[in-house]
């Protein structure tokens, strides 16, 4: 799992969740490695992979930092973009292997931005669902699973947790803050606000407040520190 720094936002718009995924596509060959589900939120990404050529570390580091870099070029912002090193646990029953599959599908639904994982676009499900192959090495699942007990699993109700990691319940989802931003501040990218002078983006920032958003929301969606944005209500 990889996380936003300061649980930024890390796809702003369609095609960078299309680039990430382009870029797992280009060191499949490279590394060597084989995905068996993947899930892109707004600010983190789950991943199911088994090592091949190379180790975790350094497909990772490939990964990322190839992203972060096509990132900060698009949105011409310099430093880092993911919180730390990625998260990672081992994978050693089949059991298991089917719950953290699932876990990662049902990812939207849990963080209630979606109620069907079957219409969430940036996950492995579609391409399990579809026949389709992008990125994804469905054999081993359907060497397990059918792919009739495969949706009935997937579709299950359960209380699956992986690597411990609980989503953020936001009273205002992040796709709907977002919308409100646009509104609010006349921006399509929530980015743009963190570029502004100081008096223009303290007061972009009190409307959103207004709006409904909390410090730690519009801290993560636009990247302006959490300590900006505590400090933008005493109008410093």
């Amino acid at each position: 799992m990889l996380r936003g720094i300061n649980h930024q936002i890390i796809f702003e718009e369609r095609e960078d969740y299309e680039r990430f995924i382009k870029t797992l596509a280009r060191y499949k060959t490279i590394s060597g490695y084989t995905i068996y589900a993947y899930c892109l939120m707004s600010n983190h990404i789950h991943l199911l992979i088994k090592e091949g050529k190379e180790n975790l570390e350094q497909i990772m580091k490939r990964v990322a930092g190839s992203y972060v870099y096509w990132y900060n070029w698009k949105y011409k912002r310099v430093g880092h973009l993911f919180q730390d090193r990625f998260k990672s646990e081992p994978v050693e029953t089949e059991e298991y292997f089917l719950t953290a599959l699932r876990y990662i599908h049902q990812n939207p639904i849990k963080a209630k931005v979606s109620t069907d994982i079957s219409q969430y676009e940036f996950s492995s499900y579609t391409e399990y669902l579809q026949d389709i192959n992008i990125i994804v090495d469905k054999e081993f699942v359907y060497s397990i699973i059918n792919k009739a007990k495969f949706i009935e699993f997937n579709l299950e109700n359960n209380d699956d947790i992986c690597l411990d990691i609980k989503e953020q319940n936001n009273r205002i989802n992040d796709s709907e803050a977002r919308e409100i931003i646009k509104q609010v501040c006349g921006y399509i990218n929530a980015s743009e606000i963190r570029k502004l002078d100081i008096a223009e983006r303290n007061k972009c920032i009190k409307a959103l407040k207004d709006g409904g958003l909390s410090i730690r929301q519009i801290s993560r969606i636009t990247g302006v520190s959490k300590y900006a944005v505590e400090k933008s209500q005493t109008g410093q």
